[in-house]
């Protein structure tokens, strides 16, 4: 992982109450954790740092966008994302992270890395399974969707074809199905 300096908040000298951080990421940001499943990135994080005699509380909430390919047809769109995050941090004698919502830091810390809490929040806000909007509503033509809606043609005739064969069963199947139900 390379250096994160931008995202560290010292909290030290800062007074007791609320204080507001803004950081606008893009690709570079993720180029610091090796990931690289976003095409193109525009995102706006909001931090709350509300400090208390005796732990800090950081409320991380981003909005924006990522350009992802489509699961069906690879076409690159922008996906609408958005999401929350809290976070406390106490102070111990020893460094633990264990907990996803509690941060325990040693007494003589000084500053916070925020870098890592805001790209596991981003991350985990992405959907599995990422559908283009033109997918959904019928506006998106591409050869790949073309042949998926023909091989979906071919499943429901072979589906109809079945439930013919169903219909003309034997009728001696019948009688012997009724002797099932007569007990």
């Amino acid at each position: 992982m390379k250096n994160t300096k931008e995202y560290l908040i010292p909290f030290v000298g800062l007074k007791q109450g609320k204080h507001h951080f803004e950081y606008q990421l893009s690709n570079a940001f993720f180029e610091i954790f090796d990931y690289d499943e976003f095409e193109n990135s525009d995102i706006k994080v909001n931090v709350v740092l509300e400090k208390n005699s005796s732990m800090l509380e950081l409320v991380f909430q981003h909005s924006g966008t990522v350009n992802v390919p489509c699961d069906l047809t690879s076409e690159d769109f922008d996906l609408p994302i958005n999401g929350e995050m809290k976070l406390i941090v106490r102070f111990g004698e020893e460094f633990n992270n264990d907990n996803e919502e509690l941060l325990i830091l040693p007494f003589g810390e000084f500053e916070i890395d925020v870098a890592q809490y805001m790209y596991e929040m981003i991350v985990l806000s992405i959907p599995l399974r990422r559908v283009h909007p033109g997918v959904e509503d019928g506006s998106l033509k591409t050869e790949a969707l073309d042949k998926l809606n023909e091989l979906q043609v071919k499943e429901q005739q072979q589906e109809e074809k079945e439930e013919e064969n169903e219909e003309n069963i034997d009728p001696r199947w019948d009688k012997l199905k009724q002797l099932l139900t007569d007990k």
